[in-house]
């Protein structure tokens, strides 16, 4: 019930004071900036619209917003005077700023400055795999999880069709009964280790379909050996210089950063006495590394080598459009935006309660999940490295899959072959022969056979 009487008194205060002054509404400056205001067609819209259309209708005031003529949040020049939004407010020219207003103490002794609305601070921001961490596993970065697997099935399938092929084949074993067969499950599988460290392991097959099967797997082996290691290279190499706070930034000289020149975020490493600071202040001015404005600062991050600091806040938007940037969790500096009125004015304590009001009550959350929406959604943000994915040699693996499926094909031929010259030779039905001989091959009593002949040899 106090805070219901303490609203009305508010609203009371702030209608009293705007026909006092004899004015309608307000006249509201702000400044274009993504996403706090931005154009839609003849209409502005943006976080700060959004804010000042919420505190009118608690408040109970009209507005007329427009957009600073100078396009600057406001700087004293040498002889005292304001420029930009607060010089606006302190000529008379509006009766608010609302825009990303930092809070400061020189802006502090010459205008009013509200309740805060947004907490910020001092980040960096660059690509996202200069800031990946280094993996105790980095021999299994240049490949996916997914690749690995994939990798992982072309070697079981692979193994199981040289073993099949051997089986199948007339010419790779031609009598089952009498006749050792070379090609065991174990061997085709060491058959092909063999092949994917670049050396042999024989006997090799003897049979067309085998040898087909084996070029195709020898193939796969060296094309993906050659992508491993070139892919390992670019990971190794990478790793060396993962950049995860100021300091790390201040202690190597590889990765340039720079920030606005003459902006609030550059004074602040001038005017430091941390040692870390400075040092990225005087590498700053030696390099001149400023960038004009925002957009600069984001194409230099994303082409590499280089780290943009700022305001985390815009930061964070960058990194919600951009997904191969990455913003330091590292933030120094905690400052503030607010709203800006005249000295004296009774406005800024009837704001600062209603600011107060919309944070306790999840606007101001809900306004920033609204404008900062992420649109990397789906994408691979944990990946810390360009690692190779199954789509990435989709053909090796369709090649790999052709030869085996080639390879079956032709052992089953030569089976098919052999069992119709039998069937003619003993005037018998083919199906029966081919059955027998697949028989042969691949049930008990072939390995029975091997057993009983390598008895009698021992005997």
């Amino acid at each position: 019930m106090t805070g219901c009487v303490a609203l009305v008194v508010c609203v009371a205060t702030l209608t009293a004071c705007i026909v006092a002054a004899g004015a309608s509404e307000l006249s509201i400056t702000t400044i274009k900036q993504d996403p706090y205001t931005m154009s839609r067609g003849s209409e502005l819209e943006g976080y700060c619209i959004d804010l000042i259309s919420e505190l009118s209708k608690k408040l109970g005031f009209t507005y007329k917003l427009h957009l600073v003529k100078d396009n600057r949040y406001g700087v004293k020049d040498s002889s005292g005077n304001w420029n930009g939004m607060i010089g606006e407010i302190t000529r008379g020219d509006a009766d608010l700023a609302v825009a990303p207003l930092t809070l400061t103490a020189i802006r502090e002794q010459s205008v009013d400055m509200t309740t805060p609305f947004m907490q910020t601070g001092i980040g960096f921001m660059l690509r996202r795999d200069l800031a990946s961490e280094e993996s105790s596993f980095s021999l299994l970065s240049p490949f996916s999880t997914d690749m690995w697997v994939g990798v992982l099935i072309a070697f079981l399938l692979t193994g199981l069709c040289i073993f099949l092929v051997g089986r199948i084949s007339p010419t790779e074993w031609a009598e089952p009964d009498t006749e050792e067969h070379s090609f065991t499950l174990l061997h085709s599988f060491w058959y092909i280790t063999g092949a994917l460290t670049l050396q042999g392991a024989g006997p090799h097959p003897k049979a067309p379909s085998g040898r087909l099967v084996s070029a195709i797997w020898w193939l796969f082996a060296v094309l993906l050996l050659a992508s491993y290691f070139g892919n390992f290279n670019s990971v190794m190499h990478t790793n060396k210089h993962v950049i995860k706070s100021f300091e790390d930034l201040a202690n190597q000289d590889l990765i340039d950063y720079g920030t606005f020149e003459a902006g609030s975020t550059m004074l602040f490493f001038k005017n430091s006495n941390n040692p870390i600071y400075r040092r990225i202040y005087e590498n700053m001015e030696r390099k001149k590394s400023y960038v004009a404005n925002m957009e600069e600062g984001i194409r230099r991050a994303q082409e590499g080598n280089f780290a943009f600091i700022g305001e985390a806040v815009s930061l964070d938007l960058a990194v919600a459009r951009y997904c191969k940037l990455y913003r330091s969790q590292e933030v120094i500096a905690m400052r503030a935006y607010t709203i800006a009125a005249p000295l004296g004015s009774p406005l800024v304590k009837n704001l600062s309660i209603a600011i107060l009001q919309l944070s306790e009550s999840g606007e101001l959350t809900y306004l920033r999940n609204k404008w900062w929406a992420s649109s990397c959604v789906g994408a691979d943000r944990a990946q810390t490295s360009e690692a190779l994915h199954p789509h990435d040699l989709l053909g090796l693996f369709l090649l790999l899959g052709l030869g085996l499926g080639v390879g079956l094909l032709l052992a089953l031929l030569e089976l098919v072959s052999r069992a119709h010259n039998q069937a003619k030779d003993g005037k018998k039905s083919c199906c029966s022969v081919l059955t027998s001989e697949l028989n042969q091959r691949f049930c008990n009593k072939g390995e029975s056979a091997e057993q009983d002949g390598s008895d009698k040899s021992k005997a």
